[in-house]
């Protein structure tokens, strides 16, 4: 008897195992190779998108499809659902991908409900426009513009080289290693952009901001996270409603802006001009000592250190006036909060 209990116990785990693989198997694969793809079109109402680029004789689109109610339902199941419940259509034509999984009705229950994902290998040298109502999208290893949307899930864009236009609606939004434009949006999630250059607009209405190593032309905008920024060279412009600023290792032209936090700027190589904002909180700054500048600061209450050759008027709340002869111009408003000036 414990024998053959042991003989089922190990029959019970293999079928298991079988589903679980199963369930990490494309439910159908459309070879691409030696198709000349430029575009990928893919729209899902439930499901993720990944774009992906490689080898070319790798090419192809492979979907995913899970049901919601059943978990264990078999492919023949699953056939089934998709025949009666969803329009499903895999296509190439004239280097063109269009895959597609609608709802054939607006009246959705658990009974019909089905999780249809694509992941779609192709060469880099391709465009993308690309939805999912409730799903994630990942873009890897393209070169050319990219349109992606979610109204649910999360952006994770790697080694993107093009004109980029990204939305979600309650997402997080990851950017690296890419480059050109980059314009990445969401309502209610956070967003990091690491170690990317070119003109990057980052805008977020409830999360943070997180960005390292950019240089070119930079926004990160949040309503009400804050914004930490390292190595981030050339044009950075970094605003928040109600969070705080924080940014090391700047170079180049700055303006950073809080109407409910601090705001810590650490300038590793100024630009022509630094223009800080704060209508609530403090204010540290750090500049390297040394060089020009010309100062118009205040705030409720000024502190400063090794000012050296100073020329112009001070006092407890203002200080307007050069510094070493001139230079950079930095315009410093902290209104209530306190404004602690470093050399260093």
């Amino acid at each position: 008897m414990k024998q053959v209990g042991m003989f089922l116990l190990s029959c019970c785990m293999a079928t298991m195992s079988m589903a679980q693989s199963d369930k990490d198997q494309p439910f159908m694969t459309k070879s691409l190779a030696g198709q000349n793809v430029s575009s990928v079109e893919a729209e899902t109402s439930g499901g993720n998108i990944t774009v992906e680029a490689g080898a070319a004789d790798e090419a192809r689109v492979e979907v995913f499809a899970w049901a919601g109610k059943n978990k264990n339902a078999s492919k023949a199941d699953i056939q089934k659902m998709i025949d009666e419940f969803y329009d499903l259509s895999v296509e190439v034509n004239a280097g063109r991908v269009v895959a597609k999984a609608r709802p054939k009705t607006k009246e959705w229950n658990r009974k019909n409900s089905l999780s249809i994902s694509f992941r779609i290998y192709t060469t880099a040298n391709v465009a993308t426009q690309l939805s999912t109502s409730g799903g994630n999208i990942h873009l890897a290893g393209l070169n050319g513009a990219q349109k992606i949307s979610t109204s649910g899930g999360n952006l994770t864009i790697d080694k993107v080289k093009g004109k980029l236009k990204g939305t979600t609606s309650g997402g997080n939004i990851n950017v690296s290693n890419s480059d050109d434009e980059l314009i990445l949006t969401t309502s209610g999630g956070n967003i990091h952009a690491d170690n990317c250059k070119g003109v990057i607009r980052l805008v977020t209405s409830g999360g943070s901001i997180m960005l390292n190593n950019l240089s070119g032309k930079t926004e990160a905008v949040t309503s009400g996270g804050n914004v930490d920024g390292n190595l981030v060279s050339g044009e950075l412009e970094a605003s928040t409603s109600g969070g705080n600023v924080v940014l090391k290792s700047i170079s180049g032209d700055l303006t950073a802006s809080t109407s409910g936090g601090n705001v810590s700027v650490d300038v590793k190589e100024p630009g022509k001009l630094i223009r800080i904002r704060n209508s609530g909180g403090d204010i540290s700054l750090t500049l390297p000592a040394g060089k020009g500048y010309d100062l118009d600061l205040s705030a409720n209450k000024i502190r400063t250190n090794n000012l050296g050759n100073f020329t112009g008027k001070t006092s407890d709340d203002e200080m307007n006036g050069t510094l070493n002869g001139g230079g950079s111009k930095v315009t410093v408003d902290g209104r209530q909060g306190r404004l602690t000036l470093t050399m260093k």
